[in-house]
């Protein structure tokens, strides 16, 4: 069982910035980030892969970056540019396979219970 907690979720002003953290119990060649909001599925925003590969939305393009240090098995994701359209929980999520690792939910194996981020306009 692989655990996750994530971590730098918070309020910030349109057009500000937040970085959020993942630590991981151990290593997993895929990891990603999702986001949920009230009454809406769980969308992907971003992953990368065991040789830092990485795959991101439209909508956060520019944006947000994916990133991760190995060593320590953490993830990130800098969120710049903020809009109040990114405000939702955000899961990181980690999976076993190096077959598919990508913007699926069913790529990944482990998820963390989330950190809320709000922007306001």
């Amino acid at each position: 069982q692989v655990r996750l907690l994530e971590s730098g979720g918070g309020s910030v002003q349109a057009g500000g910035s937040l970085r959020l953290s993942c630590a991981a119990s151990e290593y997993t060649y895929c990891m990603g980030w999702f986001r949920q909001t009230p009454g809406k599925e769980r969308e992907a925003v971003a992953f990368i892969n065991g040789f830092d590969g990485t795959g991101i939305i439209d909508s956060v393009k520019g944006r947000f970056t994916i990133s991760k240090e190995k060593a320590n098995s953490t993830l990130y994701l800098q969120m710049n540019s903020l809009k109040f359209e990114d405000t939702a929980m955000y899961y990181c999520a980690a999976g076993r396979s190096n077959l598919s690792c990508g913007l699926i939910k069913a790529d990944y194996n482990f998820w963390g219970q989330g950190t809320q981020v709000t922007v306001s306009s």
